[in-house]
């Protein structure tokens, strides 16, 4: 594999997996790094080998392509044209004298340091669930949309018995009947969307018909399974002592507040909530990448401003499984090519453009359609805590702005110590800047997951001692020679 030109693939979900196969059939030596056990990602998560799954497929839609796409990993890795490294946590990516190391941490314990080193590197990170609080968000019991169907698809287990879904967006959908089909009893699904919300985009439904029929298909199995569909409808609370007990939702009035007298009760022990997704950044920031809003920002062939860096996927803007293999596979094609130091063949791509194109404007829409509810921060009560890991309240984000003159997300963290913590901010941010009434930027972070002292210490000698020491505030923009 070092004799052909070597491309580092990070991500192991359907554009990583995309990009891989591309990659490796036009000559390509790659390395996939991943920090599952299984490729596929969060969407084709699979259930652990030890459980034996008879039907893992009843978990999933569009099981066809999963099947060519590990087919076509497995073959390559039985070729010796692709090494796939599962259980590898990405910390950190770093260009040193024109090539790129990356560095991982190894396994469940996360201790054992890995290095690989490659010609090019392609981010394929995903993205991660945005939850907006609300009082009682922090109750044993309350899951995340995306966290309910990873512990469904790879536990083939549930958290509970009665259930209600809530949020926006459609991961819902089948999230939903992904519960009700495991014998969970759906009380409600509540989408804050309007029901009619795609009536008035007519074009953008007749482009995708096959999303359309997807979303029938989820439509109909909700009412087989008879769980109620509350539209235009949010969750202001959720009770319980020990645990989860019943949730209080309401009807939401045309500019997205709550509508007095609408509030009612509904018994569960398990909430999914979830308001739509944002992309993984950390590593692309960390490069130099330049960032489109929250999202990687890439060319028409997938590629970043940084040399020898692509992106495609979630991280490049949140748009599905469809776009990220679509993505994938351009980002594929163009490194082989790149690599290879031939001119990009764009015929090889061409239908991957098409369908990205369609897929863009298609997700465009349904940003438009599942967006939060307009004033949802003002059911955050001053009591309710925002960011879980240092336990700062709304109260105290509120009074920091109103008080202390905090105008913007990181001058709230330095005077409360919000996104602080564990998660540097991934969970709380979207809250923390709704709360201060100001626009949600990316947060560089030095590393994309916590890293051992012991680790570090190792990284004396190393190239990257400099980022490590603080002498250089943009490392990876030259870095050492």
């Amino acid at each position: 594999m070092a004799e052909r030109p070597h491309l580092a693939v990070i991500g192991a979900g359907p554009a990583g997996l995309a990009a891989t196969v591309a990659a490796a059939a036009h000559g390509v030596a790659v390395t996939l790094l991943d920090s599952a056990g299984q490729a596929g990602g969060q969407f084709y998560r699979q259930p652990a080998t030890e459980l034996r799954a008879g039907r893992p497929q009843a978990l999933h839609h569009d099981w066809r392509t999963w099947e060519r796409l590990r087919d076509g990993l497995d073959s390559h890795v039985k070729a010796d044209r692709v090494r796939h490294l599962t259980g590898h946590h990405v910390w950190f990516v770093e260009r040193h004298s024109g090539r790129f190391i990356v560095h991982a941490l190894l396994g469940p314990e996360q201790e054992t340091p890995v290095t690989v080193r490659a010609d090019a590197v392609l981010l394929a990170t995903g993205g991660y669930e945005k939850v907006l609080p609300f009082p009682g968000w922090t109750l044993p019991g309350v899951v995340t949309a995306g966290g309910a169907q990873a512990m469904l698809k790879g536990t083939l287990a549930v958290s509970g018995r009665t259930a209600v879904v809530a949020g926006t967006g459609p991961l819902l959908l089948p999230v939903a009947v992904g519960l009700a089909a495991a014998g969970v009893e759906v009380a409600a699904l509540v989408e804050s969307a309007a029901a009619g919300a795609f009536v008035r985009r007519t074009r953008a439904l007749a482009a995708q018909s096959g999303k359309v029929a997807e979303g029938a298909g989820y439509a109909a199995r909700l009412l087989r399974h008879r769980v109620r569909t509350l539209a235009r409808h949010t969750v202001v609370e959720a009770h319980g002592t020990d645990r989860l007990e019943a949730v209080t939702v309401a009807a939401l009035d045309g500019e997205g507040r709550v509508r007095p007298g609408t509030e009612r009760r509904i018994p569960c022990d398990t909430l999914a909530v979830g308001h739509g997704m944002l992309p993984h950044t950390d590593l692309a920031e960390a490069l130099g990448c330049r960032l489109h809003g929250m999202a990687v920002h890439v060319d028409d062939e997938q590629c970043t401003d940084v040399p020898g860096v692509w992106a495609a996927g979630e991280a490049t803007g949140i748009g599905g499984s469809a776009l990220a293999l679509a993505e994938g596979h351009i980002a594929g094609c163009s490194v082989a090519a790149h690599l290879g130091g031939a001119a990009p063949d764009r015929r090889a791509w061409s239908a991957a453009v098409k369908s990205r194109t369609r897929l863009r404007q298609f997700s465009a829409t349904l940003d438009s359609v599942y967006a939060p509810p307009t004033h949802w921060a003002a059911q955050v009560t001053d009591d309710t805590v925002v960011c879980r890991c240092e336990e700062v309240t709304g109260g105290t984000i509120r009074a920091a702005v109103a008080e202390l003159g905090a105008g913007d997300p990181r001058t709230v963290k330095l005077l409360t110590r919000a996104g602080m913590g564990w998660c540097q901010g991934r969970m709380c941010a979207p809250a923390v800047a709704g709360l201060a009434g100001c626009e949600l930027t990316p947060s560089r972070r030095p590393f994309a997951c916590p890293v051992p002292l012991g680790v570090l210490a190792r990284e004396d000698e190393h190239p990257m001692a400099a980022v490590l020491a603080g002498e250089d505030e943009h490392p990876i923009d030259g870095g050492p020679s």
